[in-house]
């Protein structure tokens, strides 16, 4: 072989090592932006697994002048650039065996700004094992989700199936009323799968039915009466279906809030 040929021939090699070795950054990029996309998919599938469990247990308990009891609460606020809510639930996990507390518990969702992302914020989760006069404080805060952009709620009112903003049990409007069903939207930033270098927004939504929002009635039951809490389905607005036996009726309230 002639030096031409040998020059050729590496320079031919060059080109085909420097095309080989771009593919596979784009590969090992993509790989990388897909595993990020991974985790982005698995932290909202947790927040929102927990937090339907938390809702669809949430309560309301009308034992307000019981003697060394607190008034539960159920209030929602539509805020920028998220919303927040506070309620009473029995989905208290108990940690310690023989431990002095109950399933009874206040829990609070809100978000706060990312301290090492100034554009995104934190889903956060508050939650206090024992109820007492402020259900929006104390109890243990921890980070459910990042990169958050949007926290919406919304609230199905079981008299008129409408959905809205803003939810107060405390309020003139549903005065001791729980909503009957709670929709989540919640928008997480990721990285994009196109292009490994930017980002794009990932929307997950989800409807919680409240087993202990408008109990159905064992008389309305035994007479046979046409209700949309008893027998068929109902079809709530955006398409959501739910039928007797996910309406809690038969599940009572309980009966103190301690």
């Amino acid at each position: 072989m002639t030096l031409m040929e040998i020059m050729v021939s590496l320079a031919i090699l060059s080109m085909i090592g420097a095309m080989s070795w771009t593919a596979l950054g784009q590969t090992f990029m993509a790989r990388d932006a897909l595993e990020r996309q991974d985790g982005v998919h698995q932290q909202a599938r947790i927040a929102l697994e927990r937090m339907s469990r938390e809702l669809s247990l949430a309560y309301i308990s009308g034992n307000t002048t019981v003697p060394n009891s607190y008034r539960t609460v159920f209030v929602g606020k539509d805020e920028e650039p998220a919303d927040s809510l506070w309620f009473a639930s029995i989905s208290h996990h108990r940690i310690y065996r023989d431990s002095r507390e109950a399933d009874q518990t206040e829990l609070t969702y809100w978000v706060e700004s990312d301290p090492n992302d100034s554009d995104s914020y934190v889903l956060l989760h508050r939650e206090a094992p024992r109820i007492d006069h402020e259900p929006d404080k104390d109890g243990t805060i921890l980070p459910l989700a990042f990169g958050v952009k949007r926290l919406d709620f919304k609230y199905l009112d079981g008299t008129d199936f409408e959905w809205e903003e803003e939810w107060d049990t405390t309020g003139i409007e549903h005065p001791n009323k729980l909503p009957r069903a709670v929709r989540i939207i919640l928008v997480l930033e990721g990285p994009s799968a196109r292009d490994p270098e930017e980002t794009e927004e990932f929307t997950y939504a989800t409807t919680v039915m409240l087993e202990f929002s408008g109990a159905v009635k064992r008389s309305a039951l035994a007479s046979g009466q046409s209700s949309p809490l008893s027998g068929g389905t109902t079809t709530l607005p955006g398409g959501t279906g739910m039928g007797a036996a996910g309406m809690g009726g038969a599940r009572g309230l309980p009966g103190s809030s301690r």
